[in-house]
C-alpha cells in the first residue's frame, strides 16, 4: 500500500489503526510459531541424525551376517528360506500434528516374525539364518521409522521457510507501509487542521474591520 494511495480522512486513520494492530499482532504469533518450530527442528534433526547412525549399523549387521549365512550354509539354502517366508510386512501411514502443523506418522507391522510365519522350520535352517533373517528384519524396523523422521524434518524446514517469508513481508513490507500511511494521513489531517484555522482567522480578521 502506496502511503500517497490512500484518501485522509479521520476514518481511513482509524482504519489504519486497527489494521496495524491487528497485523502487528499477526506478526507476533507467526514469531512465536517460527522459533517455535525451530526449536521442534533441532529436535527432530537431532533424532534424525541418531537415526541415520542406526540405519548404517543395523545395515552393516544385516550384511555382515547375511554374508556368514551365505559362505556357511550356501545361497541356495540362503534364497530357499527367503522364499518360503510367509509374512507380509505391513506399512501403516497415519498423521500428527507439531505447531498446527500435520506431519506423517509411520508405523510398521507384522515385520518381526514368529516361526509359523516365516514358513520354513527351525531344523531346516540353521542359526546363521535365523539371526540374518533377524538382522534384515531390524533394519528395516528402523528403516520404517527413519523415514518418519526424515519426513517430518523435511516439511518442518518447508513449514519455517514459508512463515519465515511471511514473518519478513509483514516486518520489512505490509507494517511500515501501513505505518507510512498512518502518517501520510495525520500529516495531511494536520496541515489540513492548520489552512482551517488560517482561514477562519483570516475571515475574522476580514469581517473585523469590514465593521
Amino acid at each position: 500500500m502506496a502511503a500517497h494511495d490512500v484518501t485522509p480522512n479521520r476514518s481511513v486513520l482509524l482504519d489504519l489503526k486497527k489494521r496495524i494492530k491487528l497485523t502487528q499482532g499477526g506478526y507476533k504469533i507467526l514469531k512465536m510459531k517460527r522459533d517455535g518450530l525451530i526449536i521442534e527442528f533441532f529436535e527432530v534433526l537431532e533424532k534424525a541424525r541418531k537415526m541415520r547412525e542406526g540405519v548404517s549399523s543395523d545395515y552393516e549387521s544385516a550384511m555382515e551376517k547375511i554374508t556368514i549365512a551365505r559362505a556357511v550354509e550356501g545361497e541356495i539354502a540362503v534364497k530357499s528360506a527367503a522364499y518360503a517366508l510367509k509374512a507380509d510386512p505391513q506399512v501403516k501411514l497415519g498423521s500428527k500434528s507439531i505447531m498446527g502443523m500435520m506431519v506423517p506418522k509411520v508405523e510398521a507391522e507384522k515385520i518381526h516374525t514368529n516361526m509359523v510365519d516365516k514358513g520354513y522350520g527351525v531344523i531346516s535352517t540353521s542359526a546363521y539364518i535365523e539371526e540374518a533373517a533377524a538382522a534384515f528384519e531390524k533394519l528395516l524396523d528402523t528403516l520404517v521409522r527413519a523415514a518418519e523422521v526424515e519426513t517430518t524434518m523435511k516439511k518442518l524446514l518447508d513449514e519455517i521457510e514459508k512463515t519465515k517469508r511471511r514473518v519478513n513481508a509483514l516486518e520489512f513490507k505490509i507494517i511500515p507501509e501501513l505505518k507510512e500511511a498512518e502518517r501520510f494521513v495525520k500529516f495531511s489531517l494536520e496541515e489540513m487542521d492548520r489552512e482551517n484555522t488560517t482561514r477562519l482567522k483570516h475571515l475574522k480578521r476580514k469581517g473585523a474591520a469590514e465593521e
